[in-house]
């Protein structure tokens, strides 16, 4: 993420309501990604939901990142 980028999620990240929300979301989608983790058939599937829960988590940090890279 350049510093452009960062300033142009300033809003969503500003704004505790829709930053929780996302949050929210994320933790909801990873806890569906574990599920789907623990009956994945193939190293593929295993390491795609992986990938998948990894970025999720970038979504806890992002408030943090935007702010760090908008300097």
């Amino acid at each position: 993420m350049d510093k452009k980028q960062a300033k142009s999620l300033s809003p969503l990240i500003n704004n505790k309501e829709a930053l929780d929300a996302l949050v929210a979301y994320a933790e909801i989608r990873m806890d569906s990604c574990r599920t789907y983790l623990e009956t994945a058939q193939t190293w593929e599937a295993v390491k795609e939901l992986q990938g998948a829960v990894k970025e999720l988590r970038r979504f806890m940090t992002l408030r943090d990142e935007v702010l760090k890279k908008a300097e």
